[in-house]
């Protein structure tokens, strides 16, 4: 199969190109396709800290791949003090395991993970599913100012941020947040920091079903800063 894979960054500067297309096996996996570079001057330094995207969604090295799909070769984004940062918003199941494994570096001393999971209950009700709607745009840019904001203000290395959109089954992740730091104390407050803020600030809503119907979530009050109205709290959205 052929799969077409994108540079960014730095990985475009030291491949001399934006993109190229890569033949691999037909049963090929991310970490098949990494291995393709592994042996490439100046590239095999810098695959310990990318982040892959397939057809423009987080993926970890066990990824299967299929002929065509769009592979990006993320090198780590502006952040500051080395310290990186990864968001987006995907309509598939979330990765957790290949994220927190691609999260973690040995200066770590501590990786927090905090995983929200869809349950089966809610109001005293069974519920069958949720669905997660956002203004997608603005999500995404709420994302990354968000993880940028916890960068700066609490003394981390790493930050993942990914939410599902779209029919999420029970058991399945909505939301997955990775903080990766030297100490535990800073891990653990940009964790809480970083999800008590997301379900003010960010613009997703919630809708839950159950056997008898369905209903919007009743979100949190925006922050002050955002809200019309003092008080007013329609965000909808609790995550």
């Amino acid at each position: 199969m052929r799969v077409h894979v994108l540079f960014f960054g730095l990985m475009k500067e030291v491949m001399g190109r934006g993109s190229q297309s890569q033949e691999l096996p037909a049963d090929a996996t991310v970490s098949d396709l990494l291995a393709c570079y592994r042996d490439l001057p100046r590239v095999a330094g810098l695959l310990p800290s990318l982040a892959i995207a397939v057809n423009r969604e987080y993926a970890g090295k066990d990824r299967p791949l299929h002929d065509g799909d769009e592979v990006g070769l993320l090198p780590p984004v502006s952040g500051g003090r080395g310290a990186t940062r990864h968001t987006a918003l995907v309509d598939s199941r979330i990765d957790t395991e290949g994220l927190v494994a691609a999260a973690q570096q040995p200066s770590d001393g501590a990786v927090v993970v905090f995983h929200g999971i869809v349950r089966n209950q809610s109001r005293d009700r069974r519920t069958l599913y949720l669905e997660y709607e956002a203004y997608e745009p603005m999500a995404a840019s709420e994302l990354e100012k968000l993880a940028d904001a916890a960068l700066t203000r609490f003394a981390v290395r790493e930050i993942v941020v990914v939410h599902r959109l779209g029919r999420v089954e029970i058991g399945e992740a909505s939301v997955l947040i990775v903080v990766a730091a030297a100490h535990r104390a800073a891990a653990f407050d940009a964790c809480r920091w970083l999800i008590d803020t997301l379900k003010q600030s960010v613009p997703i809503w919630k809708k839950e079903y159950f056997s008898d119907g369905a209903v919007w979530a009743q979100g949190e009050p925006f922050p002050p800063a955002i809200a019309i109205l003092p008080g007013d709290s329609g965000n909808g959205g609790e995550r």
